[in-house]
């Protein structure tokens, strides 16, 4: 009897026990696609929350400066905190469209204008992202909006990233508020 078990185990293994391998290595596949493509898009938004990141910096050191906020901008005065002024921004985002499943090389000239050059902002490298920016008011009552805009897949429904801050009654800028719609959409 020993014999004839010993017989059949040698033939090789049952169709149960290789189904189960089977639906063990399927279940793990699954989950290592799931992880992986998470990852992938975790990738993409990091570029939004890091340019994000530079823009704030930027807006906190140009309100850190007292700026001569005169017609006249003689050095006269009178001089108060301020944002970075989007006057001279031409198109409010950078690029104009929001580019669709893919990085894009944007024209670096489109960075040159005197809003990102106070920010101290631009990039050099493709990317997956839409940029803006906006300011308002002065001193304590001055605000800023940076927002990065992304249509990750393909599908028109975008990422939104926007940045808030506002100026604080010691003379330095705080961030508001960081909201995001659609993080992975």
């Amino acid at each position: 009897m020993l014999k004839a078990m010993l017989r059949k185990r040698e033939q090789g293994f049952t169709l149960v026990e290789l189904m189960i391998v089977v639906a063990i290595i399927g279940v793990l596949a699954a989950l290592a696609i799931y992880g992986v493509s998470r990852y992938l898009k975790h990738s993409k938004t990091a570029e939004a929350t890091r340019n994000l990141g530079s823009i704030e910096t930027g807006s906190k050191n140009a309100f850190q400066q007292e700026t001569d906020t005169s017609s006249a901008k003689d050095g006269t005065g009178p001089f108060k905190h301020v944002f970075c002024s989007d006057k001279a921004l031409g198109d409010p985002k950078v690029p104009a469209s929001v580019p669709a499943a893919q990085k894009i090389k944007v024209d670096p000239s489109l960075w040159s204008t005197e809003t990102w050059k106070c920010l101290k902002f631009s990039i050099n490298e493709p990317q997956f992202y839409s940029y803006g920016y906006t300011q308002a008011g002065e001193g304590t009552g001055a605000t800023y909006t940076a927002t990065a805009e992304g249509d990750l897949d393909g599908n028109t429904a975008t990422s939104t990233f926007t940045l808030k801050g506002a100026g604080s009654p010691t003379g330095d800028a705080q961030r508001v508020g960081l909201s995001i719609v659609n993080e992975d959409e």
